[in-house]
């Protein structure tokens, strides 16, 4: 049969060696008898199997439970009387509990109740009962409560020991898992506004660099004015990308977040890359939005905006806030040729859909006729 060692720190195997081997001295000086040759025999055989029990109760509790009976077992061999070396019973009852798999943990609950039969027939045939009792069967029940007692209390506070542990191990593994969760969602919304700048800028840049190359020979301050909007963008877009890279290393650094004051700052952006723009507010907002609204119409708005750049059919598109006093609806809308919807796989869609619900809305992008336009609706409350 393989035997299996729990694993202890070197200090813990170290600390129950030691003792064990302290314990074992102090026995043997305790049970050996002067001139008893047979006696001592018996002595140096049973304090040594109950040495090894007490060394490997937490090493191997299964192990040191057997080692405790077999050391028992000689005890009554040799018709020894309960000494103090005794004790180690205890500690090896209560190690098969707090340390022992499951069936050694069942084993020393029947070696608990089996040791007080055992005990009290060993006693009673031995006649050592009649030492400490009257010769009657009150005697007998009364030495029979007494040691299955000792023995399952022993083993029930090894027994609560392993509960309060298995109690502390599952909320550590609790713990974690919502740290690895937290972590997790930190990591898709830093992913998912990484997404949105990048594209965004991207976009921007490519329809620049388009409109120059095209202008060039025409107009050259077209084209210097669009290199101009590229190194702009493409300052900004590293600006962003620095901050959620810090955040990435510092997750508990959160950075200032884009808010409506940003729009028109997004509106001069997509302007500049050729696109002719319409915006509406109506009706306009009673006060202060929450931050976490206007950082969601931000991006929303952005990824809208950045798809009508990417995959419009020309070079309009217009944008529709309408405040109310208990939500915000955001209409976004561009010439498709089609009204087709963009082509599947990107993560734009499906992220601006994720924003909206994250922020308790909803969000729609639907070809409607020839355009294709995303309405998005976030609840507000009250705005401060």
């Amino acid at each position: 049969m393989r035997i299996t060692l729990r694993p202890l720190h070197r200090y813990q195997l170290v600390v129950d060696l030691v003792v064990a081997g302290l314990f074992g001295l102090t026995a043997v000086v305790l049970e050996l008898q002067t001139g008893d040759v047979g006696g001592n025999l018996g002595a140096v055989l049973f304090v040594a199997l109950l040495t090894a029990a007490f060394a490997f109760r937490r090493l191997q509790p299964g192990l040191a439970l057997t080692l405790a009976w077999a050391g028992a077992a000689v005890q009554m061999a040799f018709l020894r009387s309960p000494t103090p070396t005794d004790v180690v019973i205890f500690a090896v009852l209560y190690g098969t509990a707090a340390y022992g798999t499951r069936r050694v943990f069942w084993a020393g609950l029947a070696s608990a109740v089996g040791g007080a039969v055992v005990v009290t027939g060993y006693l009673v045939l031995r006649g050592g009962a009649s030492v400490f009792f009257p010769d009657n069967g009150f005697a007998v029940v009364a030495l029979l409560l007494s040691s299955g007692f000792a023995f399952l209390l022993s083993w029930v506070t090894g027994a609560l020991v392993r509960t309060a542990r298995r109690a502390s191990e599952n909320a550590r593994a609790q713990r974690e898992a919502e740290e690895a969760t937290i972590a997790e969602q930190e990591r898709v919304r830093i992913a998912r506004d990484m997404h949105d700048v990048v594209a965004h800028s991207l976009a921007v840049v490519i329809a620049q660099a388009d409109g120059a190359r095209y202008a060039a020979a025409q107009d050259p301050e077209a084209a210097t004015r669009a290199l101009q909007t590229i190194s702009t963008t493409a300052r900004l877009a590293l600006a962003d990308v620095r901050l959620l890279l810090t955040q990435l290393r510092h997750s508990q650094a959160d950075g200032p977040q884009p808010t409506l004051a940003d729009v028109d700052g997004l509106y001069a952006q997509v302007r500049a890359a050729g696109m002719e723009l319409t915006t509406t507010v109506d009706p306009a907002p009673a006060g202060e939005p929450p931050a976490a609204v206007q950082l969601a119409l931000y991006r929303i708005l952005q990824e809208a905006l950045t798809n009508a750049l990417r995959h419009g059919a020309d070079r309009r598109a217009w944008v529709r806030f309408a405040w109310h006093p208990d939500r915000v609806d955001l209409t976004v809308g561009n010439r498709r040729g089609d009204g087709t919807a963009p082509a599947p796989g990107g993560h734009g869609l499906i992220g601006m859909r994720e924003r909206a619900q994250l922020a308790g809305g909803s969000l729609a992008a639907t070809p409607e006729g020839t355009d294709f336009v995303v309405r998005a609706t976030l609840p507000i409350g009250a705005a401060s």
